[in-house]
């Protein structure tokens, strides 16, 4: 089972705010299955403030209707747990905030929740900056809720690092 420790989110934490800090940027966070953990992250390191604007823990689809604008279509056609819902949440948090970049998670982290679909474990990500939507993919992690909450947080950092390091958009 793979485990990744606190002090290693928030070392990929601290990169991710060194990379916005030096490009004047901000980051938004939308956060579903992890519960706020990848901001938990980022606000653990200190001078955060100068580069997180937000998060937005929208566990439930109420929440992520009301408060980043998923189209309710959206989550009927696709589905919580879908790139096109992570992509909805992403684009939502970029127009509800001041930020320059943001992420989204949206997963089953377990232990139930799962479908042959969506089996546990299954998470997607999207990130995306002012000029659109960068990139989205789904994950298939294992182990335990804590651990694929865990290589949720660390994906997504890891991703926000090479998106926004190379400005794809």
């Amino acid at each position: 089972m793979i485990r990744h420790d606190q002090a290693a989110l928030e070392t990929l934490a601290a990169a991710v705010g060194q990379l916005l800090l030096a490009n004047g940027e901000r980051l938004a966070t939308a956060e579903s299955c992890t519960g706020g953990w990848v901001g938990q992250c980022l606000t653990a390191i200190a001078g955060s403030s100068a580069w997180f604007d937000r998060g937005f823990i929208t566990y439930s689809n109420d929440a992520k209707i009301e408060l980043l604008g998923v189209a309710a279509d959206t989550l009927s056609a696709h589905g919580a747990v879908s790139e096109a819902t992570a992509r909805a949440m992403a684009l939502g948090a970029l127009q509800r905030s001041r930020a320059d970049w943001a992420l989204a998670i949206t997963g089953v982290a377990g232990p139930g929740g799962g479908s042959p679909g969506r089996p546990v474990g299954t998470v997607c990500f999207a990130w995306a900056g002012l000029a659109g939507c960068a990139a989205t993919c789904t994950r298939h992690f294992q182990g335990d809720r804590e651990s694929v909450r865990a290589q949720s947080v660390a994906h997504a950092l890891s991703e926000l690092l090479e998106h926004a390091g190379s400005r794809l958009v």
